[in-house]
Order: structure tokens, then sequence, then C-alpha cells
């Protein structure tokens, strides 16, 4: 439900957060503490006095602190800020002890709603909160529990079901139902908003050790991640319920405000219960909410698409992170400030304190050099650095400590010149190839008397490689196919040793202790 802003509210509410920072905080803490820590507290200030005196002992809240002016007086404060009510005063005999009689207090419903927040923000670790991914699957199964729910109540007034007592119990259920899911939604919803919130303020800084990269990237990384993909996975189920309840809203909302038990704001006496706060989903703008954190709206994203950006910003944000700490630069963006102050301090330096100074901040010693003469312009090996000229330095460097290039890559250039003269050069490999392939099919029966030429003899000599790795032994026989020429080498051993002969335009190969056989398919022949 959105909030309209009243600056006169507002101001009345915010005055209840004015203990929590006032210099007696300690004391009125453990008040509100006393107070809200049984139902229905009516506390005079003596019985306050009482409890403060044993925190007192214990060192929770400070000497002099339960003192019975000083209890009556943090009690009146209080009172004013609005966090508590006062009541009637304590039972007096006489009008003497009536004068003396102090007013009894009651907590506000408001003051116990803020005094519960600042102890769950107290005890709340301030790492990362698990986020209960169990409950998206459990929000879709009620929304579909409630539609069947509705249906049979349909059923029960149409006097198909059991009769009125079905009727009564099925409302209960249903009211049940519905609480459970936005109960279930706003668990989730707080988990999400905390877990992100956390995850923000982790990859915005920029002092973390490689240790501590490396724990967030292995907790956070696949995490954030596993987060993203479960919502994006159940969120269309949710949508797709929410559809369907849609058009039965307003029999839904009517059945939950029936019934004995039924809230109705009272505005019949001023100041008491002009609004009563009811149990989510018993309001149109309670399904709206739920509905928007899912589906979104023209000029207003979803919870969801929300969820993925962080996502994809947070996971970018991270392995930068991983990057810069892993890199030669370091975990620090830049040096900029640092160097400033170590040029102001060699600007103010003597020279003998200078020549000190530049070797403690980079480590460099006076040292002799032994070395060819210098080209023209370099600087003497001999020369001292504050003598040298300037070397200069990028921007990129100067400012940020990074060497990376600025700006975009450039793309490649198109060379259609280039690209047509490597395709007419594949074109020729093709055709020798080809022509080899050919020839070889030719001079299959008689491989002693051909003349192969030089791209025929590569082609036999790469089967004939082939075939010989086949074998895990000399004596076996090994065979090597080309299955887009349909030539086939096959080796075998000659006990005998003599030679086979290949015939070439460079000589006769000679293939001693071996035989050899090529076999050309009827389509390449």
């Amino acid at each position: 439900m959105p909030y309209t802003p009243s600056e006169p509210d507002d101001l009345e509410r915010l005055r209840l957060y004015a203990y929590l920072s006032a210099p007696e905080r300690r004391t009125y803490l453990a008040v509100m503490r006393l107070f809200t820590g049984t139902l229905l507290a009516d506390l005079g200030a003596g019985e306050v006095a009482a409890a403060l005196a044993a925190a007192e002992r214990r060192g929770e809240v400070d000497e002099g602190e339960s003192r019975m002016e000083t209890v009556a007086d943090r009690l009146d404060r209080l009172a004013r800020w609005g966090n508590l009510v006062p009541g009637r005063r304590e039972p007096a005999a006489t009008i003497a002890e009536f004068t003396r009689s102090r007013v009894r207090y009651q907590v506000s419903k408001l003051a116990m709603r803020v005094q519960r927040d600042v102890d769950d923000m107290l005890r709340v670790a301030e790492g990362a909160r698990e986020v209960s991914r169990e409950l998206l699957p459990a929000i879709a199964r009620g929304l579909a529990d409630i539609a069947r729910t509705l249906g049979d109540l349909d059923a029960a007034g149409r006097g198909e079901g059991p009769g009125d007592a079905s009727g009564s119990a099925l409302r209960e259920r249903l009211a049940q139902q519905v609480t459970t899911v936005f109960l279930q939604h706003g668990e989730f919803a707080a988990a999400v908003r905390d877990f992100y919130a956390y995850l923000g303020s982790v990859i915005a800084r920029y002092d973390l050790g490689p240790e501590e990269t490396s724990g967030f990237k292995h907790m956070l990384l696949e995490y954030v991640d596993l987060i993203a993909q479960d919502v994006l996975r159940h969120s269309g189920t949710v949508v797709e319920r929410l559809g369907a309840l849609e058009a039965r809203r307003g029999d839904l909302l009517a059945l939950l405000g029936t019934g004995q038990d039924a809230f109705t704001p009272n505005t019949s006496v001023v100041g008491q219960t002009e609004l009563m706060e009811r149990a989510p989903g018993r309001t149109p703008a309670d399904w709206d909410g739920l509905a928007d954190w899912f589906l979104g709206r023209p000029g207003r994203p979803s919870e969801v698409d929300e969820l993925r950006d962080a996502t994809s910003r947070a996971i970018s944000a991270l392995l930068g992170s991983v990057k810069r700490s892993t890199g030669s630069g370091g975990v620090d963006p830049g040096r900029r400030r640092d160097l400033l102050t170590l040029a102001s301090w060699f600007d103010g330096a003597e020279p003998t304190a200078a020549h000190d100074m530049y070797a403690a901040a980079f480590g460099l010693f006076s040292a002799r050099h032994l070395a060819l003469a210098p080209e023209d312009g370099a600087p003497a090996p001999a020369s001292a650095w504050a003598d040298g000229e300037g070397v200069p330095v990028e921007v990129n460097v100067r400012s940020k400590g990074e060497r990376a290039p600025g700006g975009q890559v450039p793309r490649v250039g198109d060379d259609p010149l280039g690209r047509a003269a490597l395709l007419e050069e594949e074109a020729r490999r093709r055709e020798r190839r080809s022509a080899a392939v050919g020839e070889l099919a030719a001079a299959s029966g008689n491989l002693a008397g051909a003349r192969l030429s030089a791209d025929a003899l590569d082609l036999f000599c790469e089967l004939l490689t082939l075939a010989g790795a086949s074998r895990d032994a000399p004596a076996e026989q090994g065979t090597a196919s080309d299955p887009v020429s349909g030539l086939t080498l096959v080796v075998r051993p000659r006990p005998d040793g003599a030679a086979d002969r290949v015939g070439s335009v460079f000589g006769t190969l000679e293939l001693h202790g071996a035989e050899v056989e090529l076999t050309v398919a009827e389509a390449a022949r």
C-alpha cells in the first residue's frame, strides 16, 4: 500500500525513536525492554526502580539511575515522546497518599514495534543473511491451495458439499492459507532485501584482500546466481496463479471479511482504534503489492526484474573485484594520492634525504654500471636519477595505476581482397589434392612403375604414416583409410625381408620388409 506522507503525523511518530539517541539511552532501553517483555504490562515508578536497581548492580545502567526521582523523570519523558501511555494512578488510602502517588504506565502499540525492531537490529549478524529459497515453491503451492479452497466453497454453496459446517471450516482453512502465503512472501522479500543490501556494501569495498575476495567469490557469487535462478524459475508459476485468482479477488476478500472474528475499523470514538491494522492478505492493496513483486507494470518494473538487474550488476562488480585483487595492480584502485604525497616529500627534502627517500620508496640503490656506450639521446648509465630526463607516463597509469589502454577495442577491419585471395588459395589446394587422388587411383595397380608427382607422393606418405602408426608391433598389419578420397592403404610385413618399390618424380621409394597395397573405392575411381 503506497505511503502518503504527512508532516505532523510523521514528526509525532519519529519522536518514538528519540530515546535511542539520548545520553541516557541505556536506561531507556532497559525501561522499554521491561515494558515490552510482558503482555499488558502495567508498571509504576516503584516497580521500574526495583528492576533498574538490579540492572545497576549488574552494570547495565549508569549509577544513580534507579533513584525514584530519576526513574519518574525517565518515565515522564518516555510518555512525552509517545512511547508510554499514562494510565491510572496507584491506589491510595488517604488524600496525602494520593498526592504522593504516581501514575502507572503502559506501552503504546507503535513503541512496542519500535523496540522489537531495535532488539532485532542489535541481535542481527553483520554478515550475509541466508535467503530461504524453499519459500518460493511454497508460495506457489499456497496460491494453488487457495484456488482449490475457493472451488470447494463454491461447491458447498451450491449444496454439493457436506453442509454449513463444512463451509465454516473451509473459510477458516482459506484464512489460514492466505495468511501463510503473505507471511512467507514477507519473509522471503525481507531476506532478499537484507542479502542484497549486504552484497552492495561488499562490492563497494576496495580494500578487500585476496583471501577475502576468494571467500566472497565462493560464498556470494554462486549464491547470488542461485537465488536469481530460483526466483526466475518460480516467478512464472506464481504470476500464472495470481492471474487465475485475480478474477476471484472480490469473492476472496468477501469470504475473508466475514465471520464473528472479523475486525472492522471503529471511528465512533476519537482516539480509539481509528484504523484497525488487519492481518496480511485482507485488503486489495495487499494483493496488489504481492502481484507487483512478481509482475511489472508500464513504467514500474517488478521486484523480479530489479532482482535480475541487481544480480547482473553484482556479478560484474564481484568479478571486477576479483580481477583487481588478483591482478598486478593490487587491491588499490589507484596510487595517485600516495604518489602526490611522495612527490611533496621529495619537493621539500634536502638532496641527501631525497636520495635516501628514493632508495626506501622504490628499493633502488646506487650501483656501478658497466655497459656499452649509450645510444644517441639515451641517458648515460652513470648519471643520477635527479639529472636525467623525465619519462612520459600515460594518463591511466598516472591517475589510476592501470596499464590497460582506455577506450573500446577497435574492430578488425574487413579485407575483401584478402578474403578472395584466401578462397582462391583454398580452391587451388583442393584441385591439387583431387589431382593427387586421381593419380594414386590410376597407379594403384603398379606403384613400382609409376612416376608419382610431389602432391601424390605426399598423400601416399601421409597414408603410409597413418597405417604404420596403427600397428602395435612391426610384425602386425596396419591399415589407413581416407573417407573423403576413398583411398585405403594396407601395410603387411614380409618375412623374407624383400622391399616394395614406389616410383616418383624424385626417384624410387623402397620399403624394406613391408608389402604395400593401395585400393581405391569405386566412387573415387
